[in-house]
């Protein structure tokens, strides 16, 4: 018995075509975002990496500077060591971000393009990536500790 006033009781059961162009649609809008947590886990392996490059760079200069310090040898080689790792992670960290940032505007453009394609549904948020604000974070440390080796002053000095 079909009730009056109620319109999905009498629409038409959906044709097995358009069921698998739902089902598909839903499967695209999904794999943008797995790509999207794919190219944080990225940014986070390359964060790691910095991360380790900065602080140990940052450590040999203290430690060995101040061991060098004292037994008369002078701090140059240890805090060259030192600059030179902290460099390369900072080198390191604004590429992987620079790469975050350009592959991540492609992907949004693309999603966007096969929004309006009528391809996917893209209701769900593309939300900024929080490991692109700790990446950033971590690149006002390295620069932060960097200045505070080359001119021995600032926070870490």
């Amino acid at each position: 018995m079909i009730q009056k006033g109620n319109p999905a009781a009498a629409a038409p059961p959906p044709s097995p075509d358009e069921i698998s162009v739902e089902l598909s649609s839903r499967r695209t809008g999904m794999s943008f975002q797995r790509t999207r947590m794919s190219a944080d886990r990225t940014l986070m392996s390359v964060l790691r990496t910095s991360l380790s490059l900065i602080s140990f760079g940052f450590t040999i200069a203290q430690v060995f500077g101040k061991v060098a310090e004292s037994q008369g040898w002078g701090r140059a080689p240890a805090r060259n060591f030192g600059v030179a790792l902290v460099l390369l992670g900072i080198v390191m960290l604004v590429i992987g971000i620079g790469y975050h940032a350009a592959f991540m505007s492609e992907l949004r453009r693309e999603r966007e393009r096969m929004k309006l394609e009528t391809l996917i549904h893209a209701e769900s948020g593309f939300p900024v990536s929080m490991t692109l604000i700790v990446a950033l974070l971590l690149l006002a440390v390295g620069l932060l500790a960097i200045l505070s080796m080359v001119f021995r002053a600032g926070p870490f000095g």
